[in-house]
């Protein structure tokens, strides 16, 4: 999720990897930005970072459910902190299979990782950990997905189109020359986290006014100026935008020839936390209920919330204990 703090890079390493292939065809050095929590644990946890998402405003779990695991929280590739089109010329259009090939080459051959307990993930990074359990299904043992999705719906697809419009279409962002022009396109980064705003939440939350009674904004307003914009302020254009695209390509099925994403989470070995949320604008309830009919070892547990999507991102420290609370249930191999 964006945030409006300012950036904190306490404790990120980066790894190269020389000579990384992308999917879509190309070729570059690339550095892979991570951090590791409670790193003399044996047991280890992959955490991929969401869309807006920093590795240190990543929702790890290491003061709970985590605390007993060793916790890599991964950049993915377009983020910012790892390479993306703001810190590596020529940067291509990134694909869900090229972060977790970086991902996966991080942890076995940085961090010698034989094996993974688990991948969490939230948002993008929910759609991570789908790709991770069909991508290396003898390597990891258990999958959490927070408010994601194994293939991004026309109505998600449609929902990006708005943010991705305003910025692409704003005369600062200048077609995409803004860099050239030595220009920061505020003004298209503003309306970007404006398209996006009610998107974050639901009806209900904003018709209970969490914004001034739990957030302590004195109107909408003034909330979407203070969260919604000012979260994207400090964000490049180009990254925003190359890391959407891969969001609306998202699907498992693109891992087989035939296409067939339901067929690809047949295949799934590992074990399948499912946790959507109820008001979830964009990635619903009912796209995980038609998912798990295609998992074997699977639990669906909806997070019962009016704070839409961002509550699986820990915007809400009630589902985030909640979340929190299924999870260790979950590792210790309770469904």
């Amino acid at each position: 999720m964006p945030s409006s703090v300012e950036y904190d890079g306490t404790g990120i390493t980066h790894y190269t990897i020389p000579n990384f292939r992308f999917h879509a065809g190309s070729t570059l050095s690339i550095r892979v930005a991570y951090r590791s929590f409670n790193p003399s644990c044996a047991k280890v946890v992959c955490i991929p970072t969401c869309y807006g998402g920093r590795i240190n405003t990543t929702l790890n779990f290491t003061s709970g459910a985590l605390q007993d695991y060793h916790v890599v929280v991964i950049a993915m590739l377009g983020n910012g902190e790892s390479s993306s089109p703001s810190n590596t010329p020529d940067f291509p259009q990134v694909d869900y299979r090229d972060c977790v090939r970086a991902q996966y080459e991080v942890l076995t051959k940085e961090l010698g990782v034989k094996e993974l307990e688990a991948v969490i993930g939230f948002s993008m990074g929910a759609q991570q950990a789908y790709y991770w359990a069909c991508m290396y299904p003898d390597f990891i043992k258990n999958a959490v997905v927070i408010c994601g999705s194994a293939k991004t719906s026309p109505h998600n697809y449609a929902f990006l189109e708005g943010p991705k419009g305003a910025l692409m279409n704003s005369i600062d962002y200048a077609d995409g020359e803004y860099k050239v022009k030595g220009v920061k396109p505020l003004r298209g980064l503003r309306a970007f986290g404006r398209a996006y705003s009610a998107w974050l939440t639901s009806a209900a939350w904003f018709r209970e006014r969490m914004w001034e009674t739990k957030l302590g904004y004195a109107s909408v307003e003034d909330w979407i100026k203070g969260q919604a914009e000012a979260g994207f302020e400090s964000w490049d254009a180009e990254d925003l935008l190359v890391l959407a695209r891969m969001w609306q390509a998202g699907d498992v099925g693109a891992l087989r020839e035939d296409g067939d994403y339901e067929k690809a989470l047949e295949d799934v070995k590992a074990r399948m936390l499912i946790m959507p949320a109820r008001t979830d604008q964009y990635f619903p309830p009912e796209d995980s209920e038609t998912e798990v009919k295609h998992l074997k070892h699977v639990e669906l547990a909806v997070i019962e919330t009016i704070w839409g999507h961002v509550a699986g991102g820990g915007m809400n420290e009630e589902d985030t204990k909640w979340m929190d609370k299924k999870i260790a249930e979950f590792l210790k191999g309770h469904m």
